[in-house]
């Protein structure tokens, strides 16, 4: 998932228990999601075994940059989640609720010491500068399931689980595509591709890294250059340092406006390229309609890395149980593929709470968390490794951006709707490591 400052969602100070005060009850939907079958339910708990965890309540955080971005989408997937969850007995009849920290970008600290002493566990968030909290919460032994995670002193840091993909790995996690790219589909491109990045630490460590990996799986960078975080007014003198070298396929990192306009004057000037990597950044209704005069002349890709498809709805019968959740719970939210990622962690935390029954404590759902050797969330993404963070995952799959919207591209898929051959470029430089129990101190004798 290619995170910047631009992309991770929240909300600041609000808690909830899934239930909106005042509303009607109304019938619960079953506890079944896609293949999982009863997600939540009653029960009778008794005991207080651990911070956050009582005879009747589950308090967990959800970490969001809502302040700053602006965006609800990590809020609305939890309200959706607990308000199921809870319609249905909760976590063996706990009810589960959340309470948003809202790191506002740079107050991730802050959140993190808050959450450290009322959280039983961090779960469905995200934080654009996550490496800030890392120490704080390992310290005070806080179980992770991010929706995603950005900085390298996070990604795959101890007592997290289920990360997903990130550019913060030591492996590059987009290997699948990028070699389709520039092998199978657009061969031609391989000797001239272009890196482009928004001046912000989050993505400059990712260009570090693909100026290693790229070259290593039969790329030849010819183009690297750094915009403006916060954009620039005119992209004439970059569409035209991308024309002179004779870039034909281009890797973009950063915020999917900038790019919507690099478009519009790279197709003014009536040069093609073969390919754009938009990142997942890019893939939202949004980009569709401020880069519509120029998806008839630029191919638009992003990997979502072994998620499914939010299109995937009539043939995926979890994205359409998240959509209808959606409906009834948010509808005026919007399910967006960080949403969908976010559901992913909150049926993972979920299914490993309830298996630890009365006596649910951080060693239990981590232990019972990493049990989920093939993961697939009830059918929401390809089946994945939850019992360790150092194995690279073998499925990707790759959209298009048309002006019809978003449509599966012709990437050969061979396990449903995902390809699963992917041999992951491994990194040979360091370019920093995840943070352990060991580095504040601590280990797994410590978690309650």
């Amino acid at each position: 998932m290619m995170a910047t400052t631009l992309l991770v969602a929240g909300c600041g100070g609000r808690t909830g228990s899934g239930t909106e005060e005042g509303a009607a009850p109304s019938a619960p939907v079953t506890a079944d999601f896609g293949d999982l079958t009863g997600v939540c339910g009653p029960g009778t708990s008794t005991s207080s075994p651990t911070q956050g965890v009582t005879a009747k309540e589950i308090e967990v955080g959800v970490f969001t940059d809502m302040g700053f971005t602006k965006n609800p989408e990590l809020v609305d997937a939890a309200k959706v989640f607990t308000s199921w969850c809870n319609d249905n007995g909760g976590i063996n009849g706990r009810t589960l609720k959340y309470t948003v920290r809202d790191a506002k970008l740079l107050e991730v600290r802050q959140r993190m010491l808050e959450a450290c002493r009322e959280d039983f566990a961090l779960v469905a968030g995200s934080a654009a500068l996550d490496g800030l909290g890392v120490k704080d919460r390992l310290s005070c032994t806080l179980p992770e399931f991010p929706a995603q995670v950005s900085q390298v002193e996070n990604t795959g840091s101890d007592l997290q689980v289920g990360s997903g993909a990130s550019s913060a790995r030591p492996y590059d996690s987009y290997t699948g595509m990028r070699q389709w790219l520039f092998k199978e589909a657009y061969p031609a491109s391989a000797g001239a591709v272009g890196i482009i990045v928004a001046d912000s630490p989050v993505v400059k460590s990712m260009a570090d890294r693909y100026q290693e990996s790229l070259p290593a799986e039969g790329a030849t960078v010819i183009y690297n250059d750094l915009y403006p975080a916060a954009g620039v007014s005119d992209w004439t003198p970059y569409a035209q340092s991308i024309k002179a070298k004779g870039v034909k396929g281009l890797i973009f990192l950063g915020d999917f406006r900038s790019l919507a306009k690099l478009e519009d004057v790279l197709t003014s000037m009536d040069y093609k390229l073969d390919w754009v990597d938009a990142t997942s950044n890019a893939y939202n209704p949004a980009f569709l309609e401020l880069a519509a005069t120029a998806l008839t002349a630029q191919n638009n890709f992003t990997d979502l890395s072994g998620t499914a498809p939010l299109e995937s709805a009539g043939s995926v019968a979890a994205v359409q149980r998240a959509k209808d959740l959606f409906a009834r719970y948010a509808p005026d939210g919007k399910l967006t593929f960080l949403g969908l990622r976010a559901l992913t962690q909150w049926l993972l935390f979920a299914k490993s709470a309830s298996a630890c029954g009365d006596n649910l404590t951080r060693t239990c759902l981590l232990e019972t968390a990493r049990k989920e050797t093939a993961w697939t969330a009830g059918g929401l993404q390809a089946p994945a490794d939850m019992s360790t963070q150092t194995v690279a995952p073998r499925c990707f799959n790759i959209m298009k951006a048309t002006p019809q919207g978003w449509v599966a591209a012709d990437f050969a898929p061979d396990t449903g709707p995902y390809r699963c051959d992917m041999k992951a470029y491994v990194y040979t430089k360091d370019y920093g490591r995840p943070l352990t129990l060991a580095d504040v101190g601590k280990s797994m004798s410590d978690v309650e």
